[in-house]
């Protein structure tokens, strides 16, 4: 935990271990820094006192190793390497890079990225078809498992909050019952990076959207100058077949929306994790994403990124956020270690729309 002070004048004096007493929400590292601090964080203090009375509703989840994922991992009484390598799964497979001592997609040079191993049971994983259609939107990662038949032990979610985040913000954005009416599905995916260690969570979108043909243009500076390719995979789901298609783009998408939208005008557009508020190169994207008039679903890890992110759109667009902030039930139910705010982040944890 970094000290909320820190670059704000005087050096540091030490670890940052006196909190606000009204929030709890940041640490100082002493006296002198909390009140040469407070002129900015008196604006924040009572939204995020607010922030930290939800921690019971943040950390709710339906899995048996909730407790283990959620709270004993923000205590330090675990670790994301623990977690996973009590199940055989660190540093393995899609798992690469579920940990700090895992890998990134630098460290994969010119090799291929990802990997399509869950190195787990097939009884743990999505592995087959499901057993039958959806009935009714699914809501929470109870639905969604009771639905693909996976027992609540299976961790599958840390990675697939990937995929059902994408079913969410369609369901979010109204596009639901567009997916019965069309044959192809284009979505704009920004800013990607952990993911292109993972692309094959991706094809739980077949599934999700049995007989459409799903075609995601993943842009960002993250992808690396070799990935200019297709990623193709399909499968039959009872009498229909469906299709997703993974492509590569390496920039900013304002600069690379008019190549791509020749052939790829989106229906929607969505930012995981976009972090808004600490890049400036999110400004003309979001001007570009105003003028073509398209819905567009950010998430963040904690609701203070989606408060800051929605001033920067307002400040650009003049609009409050055509969806308002709200949890993702579909977010990541693994806390992030080590978050500069002791409030518990997820990835993908809040959402809002543009």
């Amino acid at each position: 935990m970094e000290c909320a002070g820190k670059g704000s004048g005087t050096r540091c004096l030490g670890p940052a271990r006196k909190r606000c007493g009204r929030c709890g929400a940041v640490s100082y590292c002493s006296a002198s820094h909390q009140i040469s601090h407070w002129k900015v964080h008196r604006e924040e203090c009572e939204r995020l006192e607010q922030q930290m009375r939800n921690l019971d509703l943040l950390n709710d989840f339906p899995f048996t190793f909730s407790q283990e994922s959620t709270v004993q991992i923000s205590e330090k009484q675990e670790s994301r390497c623990s977690f996973l390598r009590k199940r055989g799964i660190h540093q393995v497979g899609l798992w690469v890079c579920e940990c700090r001592c895992g890998a990134s997609v630098t460290s994969f040079g010119n090799s291929r990225l990802e990997s399509d191993t869950w190195n787990l049971s097939n009884i743990l994983c999505p592995c087959r078809g499901p057993s039958s259609p959806i009935a009714k939107a699914l809501c929470s990662w109870k639905d969604y498992y009771e639905w693909r038949c996976i027992p609540l032990q299976s961790p599958v979610s840390l990675l697939l909050h990937w995929p059902l985040t994408v079913y969410h913000s369609i369901q979010l954005a109204g596009l639901g019952s567009l997916t019965s009416e069309i044959s192809k599905l284009c979505i704009h995916y920004l800013g990607p990076e952990k993911e292109l260690l993972q692309l094959a969570v991706f094809g739980e979108l077949r599934a999700l959207f049995p007989g459409v043909f799903v075609q995601i243009e993943l842009i960002g500076p993250a992808v690396p100058h070799h990935r200019y390719k297709n990623e193709n995979t399909s499968c039959s789901i009872g009498h229909t077949s469906s299709a997703v298609t993974l492509q590569l783009h390496r920039g900013y998408y304002h600069e690379r929306f008019l190549d791509i939208s020749k052939d790829s005008h989106p229906h929607l557009v969505i930012a995981p994790n976009a972090g808004i508020a600490a890049y400036a190169s999110w400004l003309p994207t979001i001007e570009l994403i105003k003028e073509i008039n398209v819905p567009a679903v950010f998430s963040d890890y904690c609701e203070e990124a989606c408060n800051l992110a929605a001033c920067c759109i307002n400040a650009v667009t003049n609009q409050p956020p055509r969806l308002p902030i709200q949890l993702n039930p579909f977010r990541q139910p693994m806390v992030v270690e080590d978050s500069l705010l002791h409030l518990p982040c997820y990835s993908n944890c809040f959402l809002f729309a543009m």
